[in-house]
């Protein structure tokens, strides 16, 4: 039904949008549809779908409520050529409104009470702006409820000012007049000076709308919100009366005069206010998405983090007044031995070293994954004083509290203590960040810009659909899977999930993909989408353990029988792979993006696309205290937002590296340039330790290119952290927000 205008929109071919939308109305998934149906959908990736599927969904709104609106304007008998004609002829919500504001259900406005009152005939007698008497006019308009001449008149003005505030052209223009002049205004409340401290940036700020960031707008927001700002969204008063008035003052008639007064009155009082928060809620709307999407991106990046594999390993959540709690798992994550160590303590420090290398040998552990919190860089050097020749991790343990507090921990483990899940959740991260994140609400893994503020339905639809897609792109081991990560394969669900783990403990594991048609409620469209995403590493049929789907096995055992080989040879032999003739292969079931993605996958099947994790020295400092400006240090990339990315320089407290200080060269997002876990070098440039506040910079510890070295300017150093709002004066370039009310 939409398919052209989603198409035109997107600029992509309507074709295309048609045919992702019957796989939808099937039942398809988007991951489904991004890996295995590129030929009908011209190749569209992942953000294209999503986009496909929003964008319907907006359109199905918008026509709901037109349907709506027509019915209401009908019912009350008011419907005319001219006005369905308007209505047809509407693209956008806002119009539809002003279309709609007449013939709303109002309450009893000044207007209304005018009009009840017969004041009707006077306010049209004005509009006309004829040379009349204007007092002789509005005494024939006396009655009991009317009972002077200055009554009448400011009724009259009353009706004229409603009028103006629901006239189309008038609000269309207005609406033109805020989006290209308006500015964002806010002061500090009388008397909250010291309470709103961490707003002093905005105590006196402006700027316009069509220029102003994401993060600002999100930061006056929450200051507004909290009762410390006061604000305001509006062009220059005078140029908005002076539009108006061109529309409705003919002359200078003493009616003019009135009309002159009821334009005031319906800007201040009506159109400004109404349009202060049709633009509040649009510029919030275009705010929100803006910080899911680095939200979504950030979680993304963390979920796609370089696991360590099947290891042995030993995870430690350390502590000082409590200990450490220490915990061996094996190389399926399952928990082999606790034990608790204090290495705060020197008396225990030689029990500490017996506990330590005695599990390491009992239980033949491979690595250390030590939490980055509270005495984590402590137990870091005491576990590597020991000389282990063993790896040593530090771990970001971010929502691990959360996760040992769930019910998911409980069920997992019902007899342990809630620090003890903890440490166990630490050691699964490094051995596979994805299946131990997905057990967390992403909300409390702190790679986030506002998480808080934002519009919190819209954030879990789009943090689910990026846990999907990770999980998904990765793939997922049938038979070591938890239901959690199970659950969100495509075409499984929760559910579904549960009832694998169920037969997989009852039948074992899984030795084929036609198996999971024998899991209850799993038929056969469920084992069309997810099969291909399901990994069984042991599988009778190689194939099980690919990306390559069951519904393509005949066409792969063709292949190697035209080659003269069997499947198994045919996998990872590159040179036989080069003879396939991809044109020979194609047909309406198969077509050639669908044939190089097999063929590609038989070179490497199965194929984990996440990098290998890697160790990372910090430099020998461990609280604030110890750093000073001007040192270099090495730093791990913690968290990315539009004004910045926070660093990791192991002393407790993450670092800012303005978006400024991080290249060279101009930069309007530091998502351009870095990645969420990189290792970086950075240069400190301004330390406060009151505050706990430590500025970074990237490109400092960098020598400029030669043709930039002549443009360099004075660097702004920039101190924030993570839960105060951004400074006002922050260097952004980002893109002007547009169609803020298409939505």
């Amino acid at each position: 039904m939409f398919d052209h205008i989603i198409a035109q929109k997107l600029n992509i071919k309507p074709s295309q949008v048609h045919t992702v939308l019957q796989l939808f109305a099937e039942g398809s998934s988007i991951p489904f549809i991004a890996r295995y149906r590129k030929d009908v959908t011209g190749a569209l990736d992942e953000v294209q779908i999503q986009q496909i599927q929003d964008e319907n969904k907006t359109m199905v709104e918008f026509e709901e409520r037109k349907t709506f609106i027509e019915k209401t304007i009908t019912e009350q008998g008011k419907m005319t050529d001219a006005l369905q004609s308007k209505i047809n002829e509407a693209t956008t919500i806002a119009v539809l409104e002003d279309i709609y504001l007449p013939y709303k259900q109002k309450r009893k406005t000044k207007a209304v009470v005018a009009r009840e009152n017969g004041l009707q005939p006077l306010a049209d007698v004005l509009l006309l702006q004829h040379d009349v008497d204007v007092v002789a006019e509005a005494n024939k308009y006396l009655n009991d409820k009317v009972l002077t001449t200055d009554a009448a008149l400011q009724g009259a003005r009353d009706i004229i000012a409603e009028t103006i505030n629901e006239d189309m052209v008038v609000r269309e223009k207005m609406r033109k007049l805020f989006e290209r002049e308006a500015r964002m205004k806010s002061t500090v409340q009388s008397d909250k000076e010291a309470e709103a401290i961490k707003y002093k940036d905005y105590f006196d700020f402006s700027e316009s709308i069509a220029t102003i960031p994401s993060h600002r707008i999100l930061a006056v927001l929450r200051g507004f919100l909290e009762g410390f700002l006061k604000l305001s969204i509006e062009p220059t008063e005078e140029i908005a009366l002076e539009l108006i008035e061109d529309l409705y003052i003919k002359g200078m008639s003493p009616c003019s005069e009135h009309i002159r007064k009821a334009v005031k009155d319906s800007y201040k009082r009506l159109l400004q206010p109404s349009l202060e928060t049709e633009f509040r809620t649009a510029l919030k709307a275009a705010a929100d998405e803006e910080a899911i999407n680095v939200f979504a991106e950030n979680l993304r990046q963390l979920l796609l983090s370089s696991p360590l594999g099947s290891k042995r390993i030993l995870a430690i959540d350390p502590g000082y007044r409590t200990g450490c709690k220490v915990v061996c798992i094996d190389e399926k994550g399952e928990l082999q031995k606790t034990a608790l160590i204090f290495v705060n303590e020197k008396n225990r420090l030689a029990d500490a070293e017996h506990t330590i290398r005695s599990l390491v040998q009992t239980y033949q552990i491979q690595a250390f994954a030590i939490g980055d919190g509270t005495a984590g860089r402590e137990t870091e050097q005491f576990i590597k004083g020991l000389n282990l020749s063993l790896p040593v991790y530090l771990v970001n343990e971010d929502g691990a509290s959360i996760y040992s507090a769930s019910e998911i921990a409980r069920l997992e483990f019902p007899d342990e203590d809630i620090t003890i899940r903890g440490a166990v959740s630490i050691g699964r991260r490094l051995m596979d960040p994805l299946a131990e994140l997905v057990k967390i609400d992403p909300k409390s893994i702190g790679v986030g810009q506002y998480q808080h503020d934002v519009n919190q339905p819209r954030l879990k639809e789009k943090l689910d659909q990026t846990v999907v897609s990770c999980v998904n792109m990765v793939g997922v081991n049938l038979n070591t899977a938890s239901k959690h990560l199970l659950s969100y394969v495509s075409g499984i669900g929760s559910s579904i999930a549960e009832n694998i783990v169920a037969y997989r403990k009852t039948a074992g594991k899984f030795t084929s993909r036609k198996q999971l048609l024998s899991v209850p409620r799993l038929g056969g469209k469920a084992y069309e989408q997810c099969a291909g995403f399901l990994r069984i590493p042991d599988a009778e049929d190689v194939l099980d353990a690919s990306a390559v789907h069951p519904e393509a096995y005949e066409l792969v055992q063709q292949m190697a029988a035209d080659l003269q080989t069997n499947v198994n040879a045919l996998i990872g032999n590159e040179a036989l792979l080069k003879n396939i003739d991809v044109k020979k292969y194609q047909s309406d079931k198969f077509g050639t993006h669908t044939i190089n993605d097999i063929i590609n996958e038989l070179k490497k099947p199965g194929l984990d696309p996440r990098s290998e994790a890697q160790l990372f020295e910090f430099a020998q400092i461990f609280s604030i205290e110890d750093v000073h400006v001007g040192m270099e240090v090495p730093g791990i990339v913690t968290n990315l937002t539009r004004f910045g990315a926070f660093v990791d320089i192991g002393v407790k407290q993450d670092g800012l590296v303005h978006v400024s200080e991080i290249a060279h060269k101009f930069i309007q997002d530091p998502s351009e340039v870095l990645k969420l876990n990189q290792q970086v070098k950075v240069k400190v440039m301004e330390v406060d330790v009151l505050r706990k506040r430590i500025a970074l910079s990237i490109k400092q510890t960098e020598a400029a290119p030669a043709s930039q070295a002549y443009k360099s300017k004075p660097a702004q150093h920039k101190t924030f952290n993570k839960a105060a709002a951004p400074p006002a004066n922050m260097h952004d370039a980002l893109a002007a927000l547009k169609n803020k009310f298409q939505r």
